[in-house]
């Protein structure tokens, strides 16, 4: 079976804090590569904005301090409601708190309720892509040089300090999407990996081909990004998926599921993260643990 390094993304919303940081603490105990969480202020996918949703720069510095050895981060957070500089702060203090295990993550963002609740304006699909394009020019100079400047058409900075540097020469950015016009051509430019998120193992392989044709254009090696992928958590201690099985999900038997991960694998694709949407099945993570990562170590 082909190596995979395998990470949680752990959605902040319907469960009670001390039981997320348990489920925190019980990943990093078992040996993932990553957990992480994401960046929402209502509930995903949206419903009506009435459930319990936690936000991501103060949790993601509690994921940091809960955890010792996994890889830890927020995939991803919006530059539609994310000033880039003064996120690029946070994730410097962030990296210190995890002594240097943190990837920064960013995307366009597209959760439109979460915008007009906030008052945070929701543009076009090409001024969203602008946003992004400038954010992760802002987020990776503050994260290599102590002063930086830049003026953009929607972000600017003037000289804009950011002492300490992190505790990584190089914070990993990955960029999060699969826009094949916009976000993989960004991807391809400037990020250190590309994370796709909730497809098939078929559609996957394909996005990689679009990532790799973009990096022919900018003159980039493909090697030089590292290749990620979120999909849905659908392993039940019952033995039935809870609820309808959907394109990139992993459910069923634990040979079934480690058949499936290797099929992401044959793909192109070099972490795999898998939702745990709350109610955690307690069974089923432990089996996750137990019956499949290791066919992959």
């Amino acid at each position: 079976m082909a190596k995979l390094k395998l990470g949680v993304h752990t959605g902040q919303q319907d469960i009670e804090l001390d039981e997320l940081r348990k489920l925190w603490r019980h990943l990093d105990a078992a040996g993932m590569d990553r957990v992480t969480v994401w960046d929402h202020f209502y509930e995903s996918p949206p419903r009506d904005g009435n459930g319990r949703a936690y936000e991501s720069v103060a949790l993601l510095s509690a994921l940091a301090l809960e955890t010792q050895r996994c890889q830890i981060g927020c995939f991803v957070f919006g530059m539609g409601y994310r000033n880039p500089a003064m996120l690029a702060k946070s994730l410097t203090t962030i990296d210190h708190l995890s002594h240097g295990r943190l990837v920064a993550a960013l995307g366009a963002g597209w959760h439109v309720p979460e915008h007009e609740g906030y008052g945070f304006e929701f543009p076009p699909v090409k001024d969203r892509m602008d946003r992004l394009s400038e954010g992760v020019r802002i987020v990776r100079a503050m994260l290599t040089q102590e002063r930086s400047s830049f003026e953009g058409k929607h972000f600017h900075t003037k000289d804009a300090a950011n002492i300490p540097q992190p505790v990584q020469a190089r914070v990993p950015i990955a960029i999060g999407g699969g826009g094949e016009k916009r976000t993989m051509a960004i991807a391809a430019r400037r990020a250190d990996e590309w994370n796709g998120g909730y497809m098939s193992p078929e559609t996957y392989r394909h996005k990689i081909s679009v990532l790799e044709e973009w990096c022919g254009r900018f003159g980039r090696d493909p090697k030089e990004i590292t290749r990620s992928l979120i999909i849905h958590f659908y392993m039940s201690s019952t033995g039935k998926p809870p609820g309808p099985a959907r394109e990139g999900s992993i459910y069923g038997e634990p040979q079934q599921v480690i058949d499936r991960l290797g099929e992401y694998a044959d793909a192109g694709a070099e972490i795999v993260s898998v939702a745990m949407r709350p109610p955690i099945d307690w069974d089923a993570v432990q089996s996750y643990i137990e019956d499949v990562v290791p066919a992959f170590r």
